[in-house]
């Protein structure tokens, strides 16, 4: 991949689209095509035609996809199947058709079973029964994995998988209807301290253990593996460490410096129970995380208090 490449990032103005975006900037690629979902529906296969065909990127980092958290999950169900299973199958066969020199797919955790050995391998993939509340969402990553791997094998393309752990950083999503559990924690926990609020909600037990990682370094590693690594077995991606919801908690009420108390709320789900991933593989190719979670969590405390475009609503 030149410094010239012609780069397509599928979801650009996303989390990880914008990290990946970010990292390459800083390494000197300068030729990227940008469409956003108001310009481009990658749902629609006739759109997706048209660019490729127009545009015709070389290399392209997929990394839209309809996301959210327990809860976004588990009610819309046949939006998470349907809009992820549309976006992967029209990207990745019309980059197949305009002879695209390299693809990266993200896919995600919550592909691996349930009660999956931890931590997470690779080779555990389709081994057991998902976690319920979002296995749509899983299947949707699945099937994209296996797009990859099988077009690599019938038509020669050197396309990779990547699977990122729980991810935060610039341009998380803050709404409490939709987002993840992290976000959602500095949001609650900040609008608490504002308000003087006595308590802060939290849902489930706190017991759940969770992994994280800051998006400007899986940024950086989805640049390091696109420019090294070629192969069918997908790649975890993530620090190697987790905490529980809880700790998670405390953590982010210290970096606010919210003085209230926390409640559970019992009625509402854990979720997987542990999602550690391995990242042997990962650290076997040359690569390792740089920022560690407290660091990353007081960054992205000050992004939230400073941008006035978070997406809180």
């Amino acid at each position: 991949m030149d410094l010239n490449s012609k780069i397509y990032i599928a979801g650009h103005k996303g989390m990880v689209g914008s990290a990946i975006k970010r990292n390459l900037e800083k390494k000197g690629y300068t030729n990227f095509v940008s469409k956003s979902s108001s310009e481009l529906d990658l749902r629609d296969a006739n759109a997706v035609k048209l660019f490729f065909e127009t545009e015709k990127p070389e290399y392209v980092f997929l990394a839209a996809a309809k996301v959210g958290g327990i809860q976004a999950n588990n009610t819309y169900r046949a939006e998470f199947l349907y809009d992820n299973l549309m976006i992967q199958n029209n990207v990745i066969h019309y980059a197949y058709l305009n002879k695209v020199k390299k693809l990266l797919f993200l896919g995600s955790s919550c592909i691996y079973p349930k009660l999956a050995p931890q931590p997470l391998k690779e080779d555990c993939l389709l081994t057991g029964a998902l976690e319920e509340t979002n296995e749509p969402y899983a299947i949707a990553k699945i099937t994209g994995i296996k797009m990859v791997e099988n077009y690599n094998r019938q038509y020669g393309c050197d396309y990779i998988s990547v699977m990122p752990t729980n991810m935060y950083g610039p341009n998380d999503n803050y709404n409490l209807n939709n987002s993840h559990v992290l976000p959602a924690l500095i949001r609650k926990f900040h609008e608490a301290k504002e308000s003087n609020a006595p308590f802060v909600e939290m849902w489930g037990t706190g017991k759940p253990l969770r992994e994280f990682l800051h998006a400007d370094d899986l940024g950086d590693a989805c640049v390091y593996l696109m420019l090294n690594y070629s192969g069918n077995k997908h790649v975890n991606i993530g620090c190697g460490y987790d905490i529980s919801i809880g700790d998670l908690a405390l953590l982010i009420k210290k970096i606010v410096g919210y003085q209230g108390d926390i409640k559970n709320d019992l009625t509402k789900p854990d979720g997987t129970p542990r999602k550690l991933m391995d990242v042997s593989f990962l650290h076997s190719l040359g690569w390792k995380h740089k920022i560690e979670l407290e660091e990353g969590i007081t960054q992205v405390y000050q992004d939230f208090k400073t941008k006035s475009n978070i997406k809180v609503w």
